[in-house]
């Protein structure tokens, strides 16, 4: 079983940074990738980012590219991801999961506000 904690989420203003961080514990010698995820109220989930934990091969959707930065500490068993530029349309629940997802994994996400 693996177990993932986000944090790093807060309010801040348009154009502002952020940098979020999921640290994983348990099984996570099966995980060949990871992604953070977000949910804006009534939303689908989607994803924003994602790594391979060898190589670091990263993904971005469209929304993000130029302004977000996925990355891993696999010394520390966590990823991050540096909000750059930030706009009100980022206001949403982050989550981190594996890449497939799996259902087991998803915590309590960690809320992002952006708004003047």
């Amino acid at each position: 079983q693996v177990q993932l904690v986000e944090s790093g989420g807060g309010l801040v203003q348009p154009g502002g940074s952020l940098r979020l961080s999921c640290a994983a514990s348990g099984s996570i010698f099966s995980i060949n990738a990871m992604g953070w995820y977000r949910q804006a109220p009534g939303k689908q989930r989607e994803l924003v980012a994602a790594t391979t934990i060898s190589g670091g091969a990263t993904t971005y959707a469209d929304s993000v590219k130029g302004r977000f930065t996925i990355s891993r500490d696999n010394a520390k068993n966590t990823v991050y991801l540096q909000m750059n530029s930030l706009k009100p349309e980022d206001t949403a629940v982050y989550y981190c999961n594996t890449l497939p997802w799996s259902y087991d994994y998803w915590g309590q996400g960690t809320q992002v506000t952006v708004s003047s």
